[in-house]
């Protein structure tokens, strides 16, 4: 009887709807109320550029401008790192431990306005809710947690006796994680005592802006945190300024070796933390269904907007094929759209100019003879879009298996033996990231023992944490940030080469 019953019901268990996602959509009013224009901060205090020219930062999703912001002159620069200089004597005077309760303030704060940040970041940014919810905004508040903790155990961080502060901090972030770069870099220069002119990037200034109002809200002393928009000019004028100590940027390879070659026979310490070609090696061994969903996150997160994306896929030849119909089920499934709906997979592209370099790339790799393969979807009729890609038949001499695209487009590659996928993971100019997927921790050990990459992940990818250093080799920079190796360049001591 149990059998008949179940024959009988099949059909109808079969015609059973398939059921979508509804909308789930975060209101962008909770990012709060945006003013019409922004000056700089500078010494505690919001004020006027000493120039008229403005630039204005735009909704990539639906390219309406959400405001006007000052472009930083020399002047304006040079405002700003006077008043960092004032208010280093006192800040580095202070106990650690007095530093950290500021860390700790300005943390918890974070954390209270973090629905805010998190929608502030996804309509400046375009990337989705649930990444700046989940994954941006925690780690944003973990730094800043993470350093306050150093900020009176210098003497046991490992650089020698009596470390003491550089100076002012002179730092210029991305447009990829605008809010998390900031992290990275100011939380490890307050700790050690150093105050800091930050320049965001001209395409997502405004959680900068907004993290300026937090530094007041936790009562931070002038000075400490200055905040000067602009674009590369900007930056340039803060990376040049004579009376900066310390220099680290994150960004385009070109513009680090620009900045390498201005600083050069200079006594300013400078950390670098640029692009990447990142190989993600999948074994025949390996969980197939994880796998796909690490190379998911490895190229997709952020609409690939990650300097570590794991934009190389080197799959063993006698797993490709099942590998990649797994693959290209996952991605058939993957939500492109508003980056306010919470089941949105892959937002908005940052700018129109992002977009046309992606384009241009993904264009040149069909011209050169690679298979491109992406999944029917709707895009949005305004906004910057771009389909989740997949690119077969690749060649190491292809353009999109050496240059970075910085988009959601992966490169697929075979490889036969372990050695085969070591030569191939290597063979590029960047040496920021890898990722090994294999249920055998001794191929794991021997493999990552010969990546020449700053970050190798095992069977995950894209993980971070404040308390693991991350930075490169080769033209992936120099340098590390995050752990207690994130304390070294900001200070100097009788063990520092400085």
């Amino acid at each position: 009887m149990a059998k008949k019953s179940i024959a009988k019901d099949a059909p109808a268990a079969a015609a059973r709807p398939v059921f979508g996602y509804a909308p789930a959509p975060e209101s962008p009013a909770a990012a709060g109320d945006l003013a019409t224009s922004y000056g700089h901060f500078i010494g505690g205090e919001f004020v006027d550029s000493s120039g008229s020219e403005a630039l204005k930062t735009v909704n990539p999703a639906t390219e309406q401008v959400l405001a006007e912001f000052a472009q930083g002159t020399e002047e304006d620069v040079d405002r700003a790192v006077a008043a960092a200089r004032r208010a280093f004597a006192d800040w580095s005077a202070l106990p650690g431990s007095e530093r950290a309760k500021y860390l700790f303030r300005i943390a918890r704060i974070i954390q209270e306005r973090s629905r805010e940040l998190a929608v502030l970041e996804s309509i400046d940014n375009g990337k989705p809710i649930k990444e700046t919810r989940d994954v941006d905004l925690p780690l944003v508040a973990a730094h800043f947690f993470y350093y306050a903790g150093w900020a009176d155990k210098l003497d046991f961080a490992g650089f020698g006796a009596n470390p003491r502060p550089l100076g002012v901090a002179g730092q210029v972030i991305p447009w990829n994680f605008p809010l998390l770069m900031l992290a990275w870099k100011i939380a490890p220069a307050l700790a050690t005592g150093n105050t800091v002119v930050l320049k965001p990037a001209e395409t997502t200034p405004l959680t900068a802006l907004r993290f300026a109002e937090i530094c007041r809200q936790a009562g931070l002393p002038a000075g400490v945190v200055n905040i000067v928009t602009g674009d590369g000019r900007t930056g340039a004028a803060l990376t040049a300024h004579p009376d900066v100590n310390k220099v680290a940027f994150t960004g385009s390879t070109a513009v680090g070796r620009a900045i390498a070659k201005q600083l050069a026979g200079s006594r300013k310490k400078l950390s670098l933390e640029l692009g990447g070609k990142a190989a993600n090696i999948v074994f025949d061994d390996a969980p197939i269904d994880q796998a796909v969903e690490g190379i998911v996150n490895g190229i997709f997160f952020n609409q690939g907007h990650v300097c570590c994306a794991g934009s190389r896929l080197l799959v063993q030849e006698s797993v490709q094929d099942e590998l990649l119909d797994a693959l290209k089920r996952r991605m058939a499934t993957l939500r492109v759209g508003d980056p306010l709906d919470k089941n949105t997979d892959i937002g908005a592209i940052n700018s129109a100019a992002q977009l046309a370099r992606i384009t241009e790339l993904a264009a040149a790799g069909e011209a050169e003879g690679a298979e491109r393969w992406a999944p029917a979807c709707d895009l949005p009729a305004a906004g910057y879009w771009f389909r989740p890609t997949l690119f077969t038949g690749v060649s190491q001499a292809h353009r999109i298996a050496r240059e970075e695209i910085f988009g959601p487009v992966l490169s697929v590659l075979t490889f036969r033996t372990p050695a085969e996928a070591v030569e191939k993971a290597n063979n590029t100019q960047y040496g920021l990231s890898a990722g090994i997927w294999t249920e055998k921790g001794s191929r794991i050990l021997w493999t990552a023992e010969r990546l020449r990459a700053g970050v190798v992940w095992a069977n995950t990818f894209n993980k971070f944490d404040p308390t693991s250093p991350f930075g490169g080799y080769k033209e992936s920079g120099y340098g590390r940030e995050g752990g207690r190796h994130g304390l070294e360049p900001y200070l100097m001591s009788e063990a520092l080469d400085v």
